[in-house]
């Protein structure tokens, strides 16, 4: 035991030693190399906000959202180059490592004043801009990842590193303001605009970005020897803190990253189903899937022979499977007649590139028609959804026309376009009478049908609730004939989303009423 003991104070003392020679070299090597005074005086010196400073943001925002409206890389890049955020956010990473709660208060307020100011300058750009559809530079920096997190970590350290070893100051302002102008310009074209979901999404990846900035500042600070002289209990604050909020940030960037990755196998799935489903000789030459879409939309453009034809039904039907999830297909088949070569082939689909908007508008042209001729109106009168993929028609009142026969004219009408949703809005009118045989209280297929078309009218009007004759408050114990029957429509209405209520009884025959209209 003497012999155990002995050892282990041995080991202890020579792992104290190499601890020692440690901090030692990092002392001598790596924290005396450093001028911190010098660092400090330079950080502190620029990380206020001033007019220079403000025109400079001001002026940087402005490049970066004319390059994101124009989706120009290279001005993007220009804004980079100019903009002078880069002095609040080391200024306030260094007074974090030196618990300098002054300097942090005047860096604050620097980095608010400039943001406030960039944001609202690149919001009146927009207002005044005939450019403002979202572009792909825009929309680039709406979904933060653990990626942008990895990138503004990345900055931060070489950022950090050429100001403390006085390696340049165009390394710092490239890789901080890499990370921060671009989403500040665009969280101005989201308030602009209008666009809660790209404002957030932006503002989101900048304060991602600026906080993941300012700490590894504040580690790389660190590590250099500034704050040296804290605490042991200040040193473990500062650790404490940098952990959980880096685990804070990561987790939800770490499930964004999950869902962006999850988008593109899911694009993967459609494009090798499709071409699985139209053979080698096919080619899918346009595919959309919006993912925001409740199902999700698949929007394609197929060249093919025509032999090998796909009804678009039937291909949505496959394609939920093979997902696991709803989906809703768009699919514009051009169609190669037998002898087409490959030339041919190209030549369809340079032209089927150039003519998409064309054939589309084609396409919703005739639907219009087709829909106007079915509800005896014009055209013009057709109220089409081309996000949504939804078409309405009020329908004009016909000669001798019942309600069954709008919600037959309606259901043709989706059978002819089939990726669509058809609605055929009739006039107002009495429901169909619902019969029922003697004694009988059960609906034969022309009774629930009645009923049905009832439900489709009622929905169609925007009407929640139906009356139902002999439909009791609540169902006694033994009820009568006609209670039965009340019961039997009010089950398939409650099916259908409508909500039954009492009425006044009737005898063999029913028609169910409006609750907001008045009874004869």
């Amino acid at each position: 035991m003497p012999e155990a003991q002995s050892h282990n104070d041995h080991s202890a003392v020579h792992g104290a030693l190499k601890r020692v020679a440690l901090y030692r070299w990092w002392r001598r090597r790596v924290v005396g190399s450093i001028d911190h005074a010098a660092v400090i005086e330079k950080i502190a010196a620029e990380s206020g906000w001033s007019p220079r400073y403000l025109f400079m943001t001001m002026m940087s925002a402005g490049i970066a959202v004319l390059g994101l409206l124009l989706s120009s890389p290279a001005v993007v890049i220009g804004a980079m180059l100019i903009s002078p955020l880069m002095s609040p956010i080391l200024g306030l990473g260094f007074s974090l490592a030196l618990f300098d709660f002054g300097e942090m208060r005047r860096a604050l307020i620097a980095l608010a004043a400039g943001s406030a100011c960039a944001v609202a300058f690149t919001a009146l750009i927009v207002l005044l801009s005939p450019l403002q559809a979202p572009t792909t530079e825009i929309i680039a920096r709406t979904r933060p990842n653990l990626f942008d997190l990895a990138v503004a970590l990345f900055a931060a350290l070489a950022g950090t590193f050429a100001i403390i070893r006085g390696r340049g100051d165009t390394v710092v302002g490239v890789a901080i303001a890499t990370a921060l102008m671009p989403p500040l310009a665009v969280v101005g074209y989201g308030l602009a605009t209008g666009n809660l979901p790209v404002l957030g999404g932006a503002f989101a990846l900048f304060v991602t970005n600026f906080v993941t900035i300012a700490l590894s500042a504040t580690v790389m600070a660190r590590f250099y020897g500034f704050g040296h002289a804290l605490s042991s209990q200040q040193s473990w604050t500062q650790t404490i803190v940098l952990f959980f909020v880096f685990i804070a940030m990561a987790i939800p960037l770490g499930f964004s990253l999950k869902r962006i990755a999850t988008e593109a196998v899911t694009v993967t799935q459609v494009r090798s189903f499709l071409t699985d489903r139209f053979g080698s000789n096919a080619r899918v030459t346009q595919l959309d899937v919006n993912f925001d879409a409740a199902p999700i939309a698949v929007r394609s453009v197929v060249i093919t022979p025509r032999k090998n034809m796909q009804r678009t039904l039937g291909l949505q039907a496959e394609l939920q499977e093979r997902l696991g999830q709803p989906v809703r297909l768009q699919l514009d088949q051009v169609l190669l007649e037998p002898g087409s070569g490959a030339l041919d082939a190209q030549r369809e689909e340079l032209r089927q590139a150039g003519d998409a908007a064309a054939i589309e508008n084609a396409r919703i042209a005739a639907l219009s028609r087709m829909l106007g001729l079915a509800a005896g109106i014009s055209s013009d009168a057709v109220t089409i959804d081309r996000d949504h993929r939804r078409a309405s028609a009020v329908a004009a009142p016909l000669p001798g026309a019942s309600v069954a026969s709008y919600r037959a004219l309606e259901e043709r009408a989706h059978q002819d376009i089939d990726d669509w949703d058809i609605a055929i809005i009739p006039p107002q009118g009495l429901l169909p009478v619902i019969a029922f045989a003697d004694d009988d209280d059960r609906l034969d297929p022309i009774a629930r049908d009645a009923v049905l078309t009832s439900a489709w009218a009622s929905k169609r009007w925007n009407v929640r609730a139906l009356g139902v004759p002999g439909l009791p408050e609540e169902m006694p114990e033994k009820p009568t004939l006609s209670q039965r029957r009340a019961a039997a429509i009010a089950a398939v209405l409650r099916d259908q989303g409508v909500t039954p209520t009492s009425a006044r009884a009737a005898g063999q025959s029913f028609r169910l009423q409006r609750i907001d209209a008045e009874e004869p």
